[in-house]
C-alpha cells in the first residue's frame, strides 16, 4: 500500500495536471456514480491526508480517493487510449490532460463541508500542515498494552505510515515492534523523527531513504533486508507478521539494536 509522502507526491501530480481548469470529461466507473457528470465544473486543488486523497470540485464537491493496496493515477495527455478490462475507477479530464484513476481502492463522492466524515477519524497527518507529534503520541498512549508496530499503522493515531516507515521508525528508535506502547519512552520525538525523514522523501520525489545513502540498495535499515546482515551490528534482520487475520502485516527489525 502507497504511504503517506507516495500519496503526497500524488496530489502533487494531479495539482499539476488538473488545478483550475475545467473538467471536459468524468467517468465514474463505481455503480453509485455511474450517472454523475462533473463536465464544466473547475478543478480547484487536490490535497492528501495521511493515505486520502481529495480532490475539490467547484460548487461545493469533493472526490475522495483512496488507492489501497494496488490503487494509482495515471497523468496522460487528453483523449490517450484508456487501460482494457475493468482496471479504470475512475476518470477525470480536461481539454489537455486526463488523470485515469486505476485499481481505486475508495472512491466516493460527498460535499466538500463534509470532509471530516472521510478524515475525520484520522490522526494527526505526519505531512499536513497541522501536524502535531504530541498529539500523535497522546493517542498511542491511549492504549498501553498495545504494541508499539500496531500503534503505528492505526490511522487513527497518526496518518501516514506504513509498513516501510514503521519498520524505519522503530530501528532508528532502537525499539522492538513488540514492546508495548505503555513501555516506549520518546514517543513524540520518535514520530517528529519520522515526519522529517518523510517530509524530505515526499519533497525530493523519490522513495524513504533512511540510512543517509540513496544509492540503490543502501537506502533503508531494516525494512525488506531479511536475513541480510544489519547495517549497524551485522545481526541476520528478522521478519514477522503483526496484526490479526486477514489483516497481518510484515514487520522487520534487528533482533540486536532493538531489544524485546
Amino acid at each position: 500500500m502507497p504511504e503517506g509522502d507516495a500519496v503526497y507526491r500524488t496530489a502533487a501530480r494531479l495539482r499539476a495536471a488538473l488545478d483550475g481548469r475545467p473538467l471536459v470529461r468524468s467517468d465514474f466507473r463505481v455503480p453509485r456514480y455511474a450517472t454523475t457528470d462533473l463536465s464544466g465544473r473547475t478543478v480547484l486543488t487536490t490535497v492528501s491526508y495521511g493515505k486520502h486523497l481529495l480532490t475539490r470540485i467547484d460548487g461545493g464537491l469533493t472526490v475522495h480517493t483512496h488507492l489501497r493496496m494496488d490503487g494509482s493515477w495515471w497523468i496522460q495527455p487528453a483523449g490517450r487510449r484508456l487501460p482494457p478490462g475493468d482496471v479504470v475507477r475512475l476518470v477525470l479530464a480536461n481539454a489537455e490532460r486526463q488523470a485515469v484513476g486505476v485499481r481505486l481502492g475508495v472512491v466516493e463522492l460527498l460535499p466538500t463541508e463534509h470532509e471530516d466524515r472521510v478524515i475525520g477519524h484520522l490522526g494527526p497527518d505526519l505531512l499536513g500542515p497541522n501536524w502535531d507529534p504530541e498529539e500523535a503520541a497522546r493517542r498511542m498512549r491511549r492504549r498501553p498494552e498495545e504494541t508499539i508496530g500496531e500503534a503505528l499503522l492505526d490511522q487513527r493515531n497518526l496518518a501516514g505510515i506504513g509498513t516501510i516507515w514503521r519498520a524505519e521508525t522503530l530501528f532508528l528508535a532502537g525499539v522492538s515492534p513488540w514492546r508495548p506502547v505503555g513501555e516506549c519512552t520518546g514517543l513524540a520525538e520518535m514520530v517528529a523523527r519520522t515526519a522529517r525523514l518523510m517530509k524530505r522523501a515526499a519533497e525530493q520525489g523519490r522513495g524513504p531513504v533512511t540510512t543517509g545513502d540513496p544509492r540503490p540498495g543502501r537506502e533503508l535499515w531494516v525494512y525488506g533486508r531479511d536475513r541480510r546482515p544489519c547495517r549497524r551490528c551485522g545481526t541476520a534482520i528478522a521478519r514477522g507478521e503483526m496484526g490479526s487475520r486477514p489483516y497481518e502485516r510484515l514487520v522487520f527489525y534487528c533482533p540486536v539494536c532493538q531489544p524485546w
